[in-house]
């Protein structure tokens, strides 16, 4: 029998463990009926404890996490802790120090869900975002210099190396490769070569190198503001982006919006290296207004752990759970918004294990 997949849950701020635990509840149902054990251990991190302890990742925890095969993570951020904090100290500090260099965020419409764009449909918005996760203006490489005066300079330097570029961009082909879109594999790179010479001209570079190795997959180039565009206007001409730090943050918002909201759509943090840890997390943030409120949308967080056990060896009950998830969504959902779906937090994860 083969060990139990081993998980730490942060369930974090606001919403964040309620969201959590209907993922649980689904990672339990779909566990039972593909026939593999897990285990979970909570850690406790986020603004409650930051806000009782003074302590935003205390001494241990990253080695600690090291011993898990994932994370799954609910939210982080709180109203009574200064923004960059928690983003700064937590969130950045597990993916450098964890060396989650992708991140992977897919776009897809599910059946039932509304987009704001006109005449698209699921056929039309499906595809993968594969953002370099440990570079660029995140690294905070910088300064101040006559801080709080009428002469105060900022500095704030993007960072990037050949190797940060390349085994992202190497990532990026193989994935396109084993994603096989019936439309042809296609990988698009988005930066900014026209203005960023230096830092972007590697990335171009880079990107060019590798594809020669990869014949297979047609390759193609947009400056980030055309394909903030492109996006909009022919979604469907997408299968994977493969980007920046910094662009893919901006751009998988934009994502996000085309798929019907930041409620349906997760995310990963992968160390794709033997023996890495890797992070997943619905992309919507901890939404503290709603909190003990039962009315967030958990379909994102279940998106999470399907794409975590993609990525962990269950690669079958990952895709049943994102079978399940349209089946809701295009037959019982009335909206993904808080508050308008037609059924409870609790209910919606019910419908999934239902749909199982």
């Amino acid at each position: 029998m083969s060990k139990p997949l081993r998980i730490a849950v942060i369930g974090g701020d606001g919403t964040g463990p309620e969201v959590t635990a209907e993922a649980l509840k689904v990672l339990d149902a779909v566990s039972r009926k593909e026939g593999f054990a897990f285990e979970t251990t909570p850690f406790d991190l986020g603004g409650e404890r930051f806000l009782r302890t003074g302590e935003v990742l205390p001494e241990g925890t990253v080695e600690g996490l090291r011993a898990y095969d994932a994370v799954l993570l609910g939210a982080i951020g709180h109203p009574k802790v200064k923004p960059g904090i928690l983003e700064k100290g937590l969130l950045l500090e597990l993916r450098f120090r964890l060396d989650q260099y992708i991140n992977l965020r897919p776009v897809k419409l599910y059946p039932g869900v509304e987009t704001p764009l006109a005449n698209k449909g699921p056929g039309d918005i499906d595809f993968v975002v594969v953002r370099e996760n440990t570079e660029d203006m995140y690294c905070g490489t910088g300064g101040f210099l006559k801080k709080n005066t009428p002469d105060e300079v900022a500095v704030q330097s993007a960072v990037y190396t050949r190797k940060g570029c390349e085994r992202c961009i190497r990532w990026a082909f193989e994935f396109t490769r084993r994603r096989a879109n019936p439309k042809g594999k296609k990988l698009t790179l988005v930066a900014k070569t026209n203005v960023l010479t230096f830092g972007h001209d590697l990335w171009w570079r880079t990107f060019q190198d590798v594809a020669r190795e990869y014949p297979d997959v047609q390759t193609d180039y947009n400056h980030v503001d055309a394909c903030c565009m492109w996006m909009v206007k022919s979604p469907e001409s997408y299968d994977v982006i493969v980007t920046t730090n910094m662009f893919g943050d901006i751009i998988t918002d934009l994502g996000a919006m085309l798929q019907g909201g930041l409620g349906v759509a997760a995310g990963a943090n992968l160390n794709p290296d033997p023996g890495g840890t890797s992070m997943f997390e619905p992309m919507g943030g901890s939404a503290p207004k709603y909190t003990g409120q039962g009315v967030i949308n958990p379909i994102a967080a279940i998106g999470a752990i399907a794409m975590l056990l993609e990525f962990s060896g269950q690669p079958a009950a990952g895709r049943r759970i994102q079978d399940a998830i349209e089946q809701v969504t295009g037959t019982r959902m009335k909206s993904q918004s808080a508050g308008q779906m037609g059924f409870s937090t609790r209910e919606v994860g019910d419908l999934v294990v239902a749909a199982l």
